[in-house]
């Protein structure tokens, strides 16, 4: 075997980061905290390619919506403008979560993912790589979201 291969005799690169504990089925445990300061360091904590994955949604939420406000909440980066929460972003292993706060009566169409413990009404889609980041598609969810005052209740 040579240096730069590992017991499988694979090349050391090949080799799949180790994810933190949290990316093992559940959201991460950043601290809660409002502001781009923590949002911008729970993405810069993300291994590949979920990191890239979740830059590319923060940086289309940033062009998308004007007066956008964010947050770390449950592990995850959360997305308002106005009043409330609208939608959220968060890393998992395999993929990115980006969730939509009552997308099954606001969005047209419909994403196809009901995450679990989010809520009966809450949508959204699994990103696994960024090709599967329809820009256009979720920019028009965001808009669609957060056309609905206060949604998600007040900021807290």
């Amino acid at each position: 075997m040579g240096a730069s291969e590992n017991e499988t005799g694979a090349a050391a690169d090949d080799v799949a980061p180790e994810l933190p504990q949290a990316m093992t089925g559940r959201a991460s445990s950043a601290k809660r905290a409002e502001g781009d300061g923590p949002v911008f360091a729970y993405i810069a904590s993300l291994p590949q390619p979920q990191r890239g994955i979740a830059e590319a949604v923060d940086a289309l939420a940033a062009e998308t919506l004007p007066n956008l406000h964010r947050a770390v909440k449950w592990g995850m980066a959360y997305y308002g403008v106005g009043e409330g929460w609208c939608f959220s972003s968060g890393a998992f292993a395999g993929h990115v979560k980006l969730m939509f706060i009552n997308g099954a009566t606001l969005l047209d169409p419909v994403p196809s993912v009901t995450p679990v413990g989010m809520g009966k009404s809450t949508r959204g889609v699994e990103l696994a790589t960024l090709a599967d980041l329809d820009s256009s598609q979720i920019a028009s969810w965001m808009r669609q979201v957060t056309s609905v005052p206060g949604l998600g209740g007040s900021r807290r």
